[in-house]
């Protein structure tokens, strides 16, 4: 759920008195079929509430816009969890949010702050009519025909990522969406959403080599990339390297610290090594940060699983004192 720290409502919403709304209310305000929003929310889009903040259905609000313009539902679920750490983050959000669709990509922007949607980080992103007059300069010395070439190269890396994105959501081979981000990459080496997804493509090929070469390459541009480190966690568990993933992991919680997939992926690890308290503890605390999805479901089983271990294990440690 959204945080709400010295917020206002958006144009056409008016806030209960006790600072919610139900579910009746933001059907009506946002004009949602309720049907809708239990789709948007098997799909993961939103977590499932009775009572909504006023980031809630800013996020709801974005969501019903971005699906109408038939927006792939990973890349919204990108940009809604980005807009969910700025929140989380920020000690006075605005109503001043924008996310959009730009080609194949989504950009928020936040007041005069953009923030790339697939890892929440603040970025300074020229608009590319900006960068057209730029390039349209005459160069005059080196710096200048330096800097014409480095525009060059992220305009036309931008329109590469976008052509991978397109290929990744029609299913095309695995060759040409590889192809399509190492052309991306080449021309703007320091772009780190890049990078992991190229991992990403090459992860799920099994190519686990050439995953860790990308992920790695990531976090030295930007170590503090809590994404790369879960990615980089996941590729070591995959391969059963369990203190590699355990660092990651923890790393990635460390620098964003309700991070659920990173809190799920850490029990699953401790509970597979018998550390029953440490799993207990990640368990619970993804459910405080979800607890409505299919993958909430599967932490509770768990959970039930090995709570009474722990009380048998306690009974055995007290009998032989």
């Amino acid at each position: 759920m959204l945080r709400e720290s010295s917020q206002h409502p958006a144009p056409g919403l008016e806030q209960s008195p006790g600072g919610y709304y139900s579910r009746k209310d933001v059907c009506r305000l946002l004009k949602i079929d309720p049907r809708q929003l239990k789709s948007w929310e098997r799909q993961q889009l939103v977590p499932k509430l009775t009572e909504y903040r006023f980031w809630d259905l800013l996020a709801l609000k974005q969501i019903a816009r971005l699906r109408s313009e038939n927006l792939h539902p990973r890349l919204i679920r990108q940009a809604i969890e980005a807009l969910r750490k700025y929140a989380s983050n920020s000690s006075s959000p605005t109503k001043d949010v924008r996310v959009y669709k730009d080609g194949q990509r989504v950009r928020i922007q936040i007041g005069k702050q953009k923030i790339e949607s697939s890892s929440g980080q603040l970025v300074f992103d020229f608009a590319e009519p900006e960068i057209n007059k730029l390039l349209q300069l005459p160069a005059r010395g080196s710096k200048s025909k330096g800097l014409r070439e480095q525009l060059q190269n992220k305009l036309e890396a931008d329109r590469w990522f976008e052509r991978a994105l397109e290929l990744e959501q029609t299913g095309a081979p695995y060759e040409r969406i590889v192809e399509a981000y190492k052309t991306a990459a080449a021309l703007d080496p320091s772009s780190t959403g890049t990078l992991v997804n190229l991992g990403t493509v090459y992860f799920n090929g099994r190519a686990w080599a050439e995953a860790e070469k990308c992920y790695r390459k990531a976090l030295e541009i930007d170590p503090n990339y809590a994404l790369a480190h879960f990615n980089l966690g996941n590729l070591y568990d995959e391969r059963g390297y369990m203190a590699q993933a355990l660092r990651h992991y923890q790393e990635a919680l460390r620098l964003q610290p309700n991070y659920a997939d990173a809190h799920y992926n850490l029990a699953l690890l401790y509970q597979r090594q018998n550390d029953l308290m440490r799993a207990i503890r990640h368990w619970k605390a993804y459910l405080k940060v979800d607890a409505t999805s299919s993958w909430a479901d599967i932490a509770r089983r768990e959970l039930a699983k090995i709570e009474p271990l722990m009380v048998v294990r306690g009974h055995k440690s007290e009998a032989s004192q």
